[in-house]
């Protein structure tokens, strides 16, 4: 790096009189979505086949009507 890649500023203030807080707010913000990856992926859900939970029977509806309620689509 040149001595005058050196001394140039990292944030640099075009309008307005920010005080020293708004300032030391704004560059931990920069700073803290610069250190975040930039490609996180998400992983993949997993495969309904492979979900033990639907092969657990849902409890039986009790009451009037019960026996219509068991054979109607959830």
């Amino acid at each position: 790096m040149s001595s005058a890649e050196e001394s140039r500023p990292l944030l640099r203030v075009v309008r307005g009189t920010p005080d020293d807080a708004e300032l030391a707010a704004l560059t931990t913000v920069i700073a803290a979505v610069a250190s975040t990856p930039a490609n996180t992926a998400q992983p993949a859900p997993p495969s309904t086949w492979s979900n033990r939970s639907a092969a657990v029977r849902r409890p039986l509806p009790h009451g009037p009507g019960a026996w219509r309620a068991s054979v109607l689509p959830r």
